[in-house]
């Protein structure tokens, strides 16, 4: 499904009992952060938009993500197929499914939606490089070695990536990518097999982490519901879960 193009819209909230460990984070009424990628799209990340007042999507180059207002819209299918176009791929966040008459359901998942605490203890690190356009092709080779999710030629360019660099190889990263006003999501995280177990993913969150703060946001991070293990890691760092997300897989008619 990488060529798959993902839409978010709202979702549900977590409650304590959902939580997989630790208190429940502060600013959980963050509504912002219900359809992240849509007051991305409506804020910060405008200048990157394409569509309209109901669905929004970056450009193909720079993000799978297409963002649905509400799915209460009676406009909204229409408007998402004419958007990604006839026969597309998209991932739904929060559609209620059965799909209309012509959709093909491709199935889903669950996800969860994490967000700094005060436990969350940033800092810079000596060691991270910033990364920039020279380094599109190895960002994009740690990417496919390790799968951490959508990245794209110009992801980059949604906010500050930087990694760890051993005898000149990217062995580390992780970024900047969906923007709500007054937040932002760490993404990208990656670290290469024979450098895993050294804190190398946990420090450049931590970096990425001390830089969002430095300007007044605060940061937030998803995961596949199912992986477990960065969870755990992300809730050790002093991120906590704020809401799970249900995603559909679709493909829009002819």
């Amino acid at each position: 499904m990488s060529d798959t193009v993902l839409a978010s819209t709202d979702g549900a909230t977590a409650s304590a009992g959902d939580k997989p460990g630790g208190a429940l984070a502060p600013h959980a009424d963050a509504t912002v952060l219900d359809n992240p990628a849509w007051h991305s799209l409506t804020g910060p990340h405008a200048g990157f938009a394409e569509g309209n007042d109901l669905v929004r999507r970056y450009p193909e180059d720079v993000a799978p993500f297409v963002a649905v207002r509400t799915w209460s819209d009676p406009d909204v299918w229409d408007a998402l197929r004419d958007l990604v176009g006839p026969g597309a791929p998209v991932g739904l966040s929060a559609a209620e499914r059965p799909f209309p008459a012509g959709w093909e359901d491709l199935g889903g998942g669950e996800g969860v939606q994490l967000v700094e605490t005060d436990a969350l203890r940033p800092r810079p690190d000596a060691e991270a490089v910033v990364l920039g356009p020279d380094d599109v092709a190895d960002m994009l080779a740690i990417v496919e070695r390790n799968q951490p999710g959508p990245f794209r030629p110009r992801t980059h360019e949604l906010g500050r990536y930087v990694g760890i660099r051993r005898e000149g190889r990217l062995v580390a990263m992780a970024g900047e990518r969906l923007h709500p006003e007054g937040w932002t999501e760490i993404s990208a995280v990656s670290t290469d097999s024979a450098y895993r177990r050294q804190g190398l993913a946990s420090r450049l969150v931590l970096d990425v982490a001390f830089h969002i703060q430095q300007r007044g946001d605060r940061a937030l991070m998803h995961a596949a519901a199912s992986n477990v293990n960065a969870i755990r890691a992300y809730e050790r760092l002093g991120f906590a879960l704020r809401r799970r997300t249900v995603f559909s897989f679709g493909r829009a008619p002819l």
